[in-house]
């Protein structure tokens, strides 16, 4: 009797949740959600697998997932086997032609081809491409200024430029590469790996990529998987609800710093161009997306241009 009465109030509590999450299934019904895959999430097994599954219900239930995955770990521990030495300039790998040859290896090859086995695994149907493919991330030599001020790059002295090498930013994104994927009901999963007008290859932040794609498509999230619980004040508690207004005043008043700021810029300025919202995501917690895309509660920081 107990052994029944425990299974009803299982299937209770499965009715609960998927009653809280009718709502939200309603409202994003043929939008689509940009998800940046990294950290934890990407290399614990379990949290694979529920990430995958995340990424499957969503196309299901008729959303639109579209994935740019990081590989910086996998990345350096392929360099350290090769006996290759890592640099790093204001939190960039120094990117020499030898590095990028295993950038490319990592992230077009291995790391992606993973995550489309796993989505595919999951019952999905993914297609891995990365920026070279149809032109779809077409990039510029990124140019750091040693002492990080607004001059134009014109008026920098070569000395106070610093040379990464391979890194990249976005310059553009071809859409019709990923609207043709998706029309086809594929599972877009891109490395971020962008083209130079010149066919080089550049190594560009996956967080950075997967902001510029959400706004090139109007996505109506951005997703940002983190090692975090979230965006935090200075007394750890996780953030959330927060306006652009807001998060400016975070910034200024130094609740926000560090490795933070990349990432929440990132967030800040896909919303700022027209994304509905963006979301930093704890990726250490199982089936987090879907936790914070069709619960109420959610697993991290989110952002819009609200003025409230």
């Amino acid at each position: 009797m107990r052994e029944n009465e425990s299974s009803i109030a299982s299937a209770a509590h499965v009715a609960e949740v998927l009653t809280e999450a009718l709502p939200y299934i309603q409202k994003f019904t043929n939008k689509t959600i940009v998800v940046k895959y990294g950290g934890n999430a990407m290399t614990d097994p379990a949290l694979q697998k529920s990430f995958a599954r995340d990424i499957v219900l969503m196309k299901l239930v008729g959303m639109n997932p579209i994935v740019v995955h990081g590989g910086g770990p996998q990345i350096g521990e392929l360099l350290n086997r090769l006996n290759i030495k890592s640099e790093f300039v204001q939190g960039m790998r120094v990117t020499d032609s030898e590095t990028m040859d295993v950038v490319e290896m990592v992230l077009g090859a291995t790391v992606n081809k993973q995550i489309v086995s796993l989505i595919n695994s999951a019952g999905g149907q993914a297609i891995g491409v990365t920026g070279k493919d149809g032109h779809l991330i077409q990039a510029k030599k990124l140019i750091l200024n040693r002492t990080m001020s607004e001059e134009q790059e014109e008026n920098i002295k070569a000395s106070e430029i610093i040379d990464v090498g391979h890194v990249g930013e976005v310059k553009s994104i071809n859409r019709a590469v990923i609207d043709l994927l998706v029309q086809s009901d594929f599972i877009p999963v891109i490395a971020p790996i962008g083209v130079g007008a010149d066919g080089a290859s550049y190594n560009i932040n996956a967080d950075l990529v997967a902001g510029k794609v959400a706004e090139i498509l109007q996505a109506e999230k951005l997703m940002l998987l983190t090692n975090v619980a979230g965006l935090q004040d200075k007394n750890g508690e996780v953030l959330t609800g927060l306006s652009t207004r807001k998060v400016d005043e975070l910034i200024a008043d130094g609740t926000i710093y560090g490795g933070m700021l990349p990432k929440i810029r990132c967030a800040l300025d896909a919303v700022n161009s027209g994304v509905s919202s963006a979301h930093i995501v704890d990726g250490r917690v199982a089936h987090a997306v879907l936790l914070e895309i069709f619960t109420d509660a959610g697993v991290g920081t989110l952002i819009t241009n609200s003025a409230h």
